[in-house]
C-alpha cells in the first residue's frame, strides 16, 4: 500500500509540474501576431512573390520579397485586427480570418499555442 501511496504521489506531482510548466510558458496574443506575420510574411515570398503572372511589370516581379518585408507591420495590424483569442489558461487557441485585399483569397486559420510554440492545426482557403 505504501509503495501506491508514493507512486501516486509522483503522478501527482508529475501532472501538477506540467501544469505549472503549460501555465508558465502559455504564449500571449502579441508573441501570436509576430509569429503569424513572420509566417504570413514567409508564404508570401513563397507562394505570391513566385507565382505572379507575365502581366505583372516586371519591376514588381524583381521587388516582390522587398515590398513584402515593407508591409510586414502593416500585415502585423491587419493579423491583430482579425484573430480572436480563446486563453485556457494552459494553452491558447487563436482563430484568424484573414482577408487581404489585393484580389488575394481570404482564410481562415487555426493555431495553438503551447509550450511557448505555435502550431497551425487548420487552415483553409475561404
Amino acid at each position: 500500500m505504501t509503495s501506491l501511496k508514493l507512486n501516486l504521489s509522483i503522478f501527482s506531482i508529475a501532472i501538477a509540474s506540467l501544469g505549472i510548466l503549460l501555465l508558465l510558458t502559455n504564449p500571449g496574443q502579441k508573441a501570436y501576431e509576430q509569429y503569424a506575420a513572420q509566417t504570413l510574411n514567409v508564404y508570401l515570398k513563397k507562394n505570391v512573390c513566385t507565382k505572379m503572372p507575365a502581366e505583372i511589370s516586371i519591376f514588381l516581379q524583381s521587388h516582390c520579397h522587398s515590398l513584402v518585408d515593407t508591409i510586414r507591420p502593416k500585415l502585423a495590424q491587419i493579423i491583430a485586427s482579425q484573430t480572436k483569442r480563446q486563453n485556457f489558461i494552459l494553452f491558447s487557441i487563436y482563430q484568424t480570418d484573414l482577408s487581404i485585399p489585393a484580389n488575394l483569397p481570404d482564410y481562415q486559420v487555426k493555431t495553438i499555442g503551447v509550450f511557448r510554440h505555435f502550431y497551425i492545426y487548420e487552415s483553409e482557403e475561404l
